[in-house]
């Protein structure tokens, strides 16, 4: 048994020689890659070029989109180019470096999903406090925490997984999780271990069971508001629910990728890993483009601002042109 070494290289054995199935899975790969950083990138611009977007919800809204990318371009690149390539291999740092932002990207999604129902559950519930409530000092230490906590968290358990002792060296996955880096040790490690259930307890279970009591409360004060209220509470609950349905059965279908991943096809263990990484960062900003009006709204403005300053930056050109015309002849 040794240490791990920088100069320590892993290969990965599920994606098979390049052919058919490799070319169709990098052609689509890419596609909702370049559409994710699209729908993202957009959506961030136009809650921060929108003033009247400058609210709570939309915030975390923003920070969400920022999670997307990370967890995105934290494997996608990778994947695509190992899809097209004949040697099929990652340096044992850049596994661990990936292990960290996968990581990042999953919990920080909990966190911030979890802020989100926490703000619908004030603005519902406590809607004569919610200013008081959720101020900007508040918002701005409430956005430190979930992402101090979590990476301090994680550079923790990837620090201790990177201190176990390697004695295999292939992946039988499309990219690295923590649990795959684990196993590629002979050594067991009753800490590292426990710390990856003390993880999965407070950063998933935790902020789950918080959603679902948020939702709960959130029911019982709906039914016994008015008709226009509840139908009020639905249209601003429903997209975030769909995002956080979306991203638990992600997740969950990531936990049978890792748990099961050898009695699975090799078809099967393809759609899992590009379900958890493509399908979420993709959904959130479209869900929230198309269900939310105030989203739509602003983007709608912004785009006729852009197309009027065009036309008008047309017409003065043309005029100039026409002017200058007139006065040579």
């Amino acid at each position: 048994m040794i240490l791990p070494s920088l100069n320590i290289t892993l290969i990965f054995t599920s994606y098979g020689p390049p052919g058919a199935l490799n070319y169709g899975v990098f052609v689509i790969s890419l596609a909702v890659y370049l559409t994710t950083v699209f729908a993202n990138v957009t959506l961030m611009l136009v809650i921060c070029l929108d003033t009247s977007l400058h609210k709570p919800m939309y915030i975390f809204l923003f920070n969400l989109a920022i999670n997307g990318l990370i967890g995105s371009s934290a494997v996608l690149p990778k994947i695509m180019e190992n899809l097209v390539d004949d040697m099929k291999d990652i340096l044992y740092t850049d596994c661990i470096l990936q292990v960290f932002f996968v990581n990042i990207y999953a919990i920080c999604a909990y966190a911030i999903l979890t802020l989100m129902a926490y703000d619908r559950y004030v603005s519902i519930c406590k809607p004569l406090q919610y200013h008081n409530i959720m101020t900007p000092g508040k918002i701005r230490l409430l956005l430190f925490i979930v992402y101090y906590v979590p990476i301090c968290s994680l550079a923790v358990q990837v620090y201790l997984t990177s201190r176990l002792p390697t004695c295999r060296y292939t992946i039988n996955k499309l990219f690295c999780d923590n649990l795959t880096v684990v196993n590629l040790s002979c050594a067991k490690n009753t800490w590292v271990d426990l710390y990856g259930i003390f993880m999965v307890l407070a950063f998933i279970v935790l902020p789950l069971i918080f959603v679902i009591l948020s939702y709960v409360r959130i029911l019982f004060v709906s039914l016994k508001a008015s008709q226009n209220a509840r139908k009020k509470a639905l249209k601003t609950c429903t997209p975030h629910l769909i995002t956080f349905i979306n991203f638990s059965l992600a997740s969950l279908f990531s936990v049978i990728y890792n748990r099961f991943n050898f009695s699975l096809s090799k078809e099967v263990n393809v759609f899992m890993a590009v379900h958890f990484i493509l399908i979420p960062p993709l959904l959130h900003p479209l869900i929230y483009g198309i269900r939310t009006k105030e989203i739509s709204n602003s983007l709608k403005k912004i785009l006729q601002r852009k197309i009027l300053a065009l036309g008008f930056n047309l017409k003065t050109e043309q005029t100039c042109n026409d002017t200058l015309f007139i006065s040579t002849k």
